[in-house]
């Protein structure tokens, strides 16, 4: 794929996310507005669709960077490893993220939980998984700037982090042992 037609095909990808994240937020706020707490089961389903666009990206993108750090700087696949980083860190991760933490605020918010045990607990570990999700962004700035200063193996160890981070968040909402 040429440069120009990268840059076509990044703007329509840009365009049809910024279009679907649009839609979600449109569509979840119309559903608070119309019901209310009632809406508290749709949101709390919005929110782990959230999750799990920002749980996949969290475990994909340090596997990419396994692949990429194999890869030459200024190479074909370098380039490909490039673009596929940042759109998953643009298009999906990032929207997801903030998705995820507004309607889970709310949750937490109508549900009565915020100052509960288990969900400060909870919001202490996705605080730890949103700070990961800033190291792996950089991560992205430097690799796009061909300055990744990690080997394969570090970012093997680094993928496990986000697994680790959400068993620990599963267990906390399901079993809310405090």
């Amino acid at each position: 794929m040429s440069g120009a037609s990268a840059d076509t095909a990044g703007a329509i990808a840009a365009r049809r996310s910024g279009i679907a994240i649009a839609a979600v937020v449109a569509v979840t706020a119309l559903v608070i507005l119309v019901f209310g707490a009632d809406a508290y089961d749709w949101v709390k389903a919005v929110h782990v669709m959230a999750i799990i666009a920002w749980m996949a990206g969290l475990l994909y993108l340090p596997r990419l960077f396994v692949y990429h750090c194999d890869a030459a700087p200024g190479s074909v696949q370098s380039e490909t490893f490039k673009v596929m980083e940042g759109r998953l860190l643009t298009y999906i991760m990032t929207p997801a993220t903030a998705v995820a933490w507004i309607l889970g605020l709310w949750l937490g918010w109508q549900g009565g939980w915020l100052l509960q045990g288990w969900f400060l607990a909870k919001l202490a570990l996705v605080t730890v998984m949103s700070g990961m999700h800033h190291f792996l962004a950089r991560a992205v700035r430097a690799f796009a700037e061909d300055r990744n200063q990690h080997s394969a193996r570090t970012w093997r160890m680094l993928n496990e982090i986000p697994a680790v981070l959400m068993i620990g968040i599963v267990i906390l909402v399901v079993v809310k042992p405090f």
